[in-house]
């Protein structure tokens, strides 16, 4: 069972996250933040995991902490659950369209942190969200999973479409990295052989 159970407390936010991988797209999400809850639920769907997160933040000084520590917390669940990730394909990308806008993402799950964001946002925030916040979840997100991901936004002009199509593609991408490979069962998909 590649699953993982996740609690962070601190002073600014309490989150409590549960991931299965080999699910089937069940969510129960309630971050306090509306569209904060839309996109994690998205990468549940889209990417056919099971997920329950439940997450309180000190929303009455901003979102920032809650956005933030929400991708952490997603990101030490996928590492936890990946385990040693032998017989996992490792990469995997997806493009999604969401009516006018394009986005792209492309993860390794290499076990080396690093995150490339390129979006172009129109206004200051959606959703309750400052637009800025979203490539800091995604940075947020690949520092603990541990994996090299890489999001793009090639064209949009909706900034709700645009964060939209970024996390199910991101969903998709991580659907695709994190399956087994019969043809690598038991094996560390790296020459090197360790991740």
């Amino acid at each position: 069972m590649r699953t993982a159970k996740i609690e962070r407390s601190t002073n600014e936010t309490q989150i409590a996250i549960e991931l299965k991988l080999d699910g089937s797209g069940e969510h129960k999400v309630n971050a306090g933040i509306g569209f904060l809850d839309h996109m994690l639920s998205q990468i549940a769907v889209h990417g056919l995991f099971d997920l329950d997160v439940q997450a309180k933040g000190d929303l009455h000084i901003d979102e920032h902490h809650t956005v933030e520590d929400c991708g952490l917390v997603l990101g030490q669940a996928f590492d936890q659950a990946l385990g040693d990730r032998k017989g996992i394909v490792r990469m995997g990308s997806a493009y999604v369209p969401m009516d006018e806008t394009l986005g792209f993402v492309a993860i390794d799950l290499s076990g080396r942190p690093y995150a490339v964001v390129q979006a172009e946002w129109h206004n200051p925030s959606v959703g309750g969200i400052a637009t800025s916040l979203f490539p800091h979840f995604l940075e947020s997100f690949a520092i603990t999973a541990r994996c090299n991901l890489h999001a793009r936004i090639l064209y949009g002009s909706d900034d709700h479409h645009q964060a939209e199509s970024l996390f199910k593609a991101l969903g998709r991408a991580l659907d695709r990295a994190t399956q087994l490979d019969e043809r690598r069962v038991g094996n560390v998909p790296s020459s090197k052989g360790s991740l």
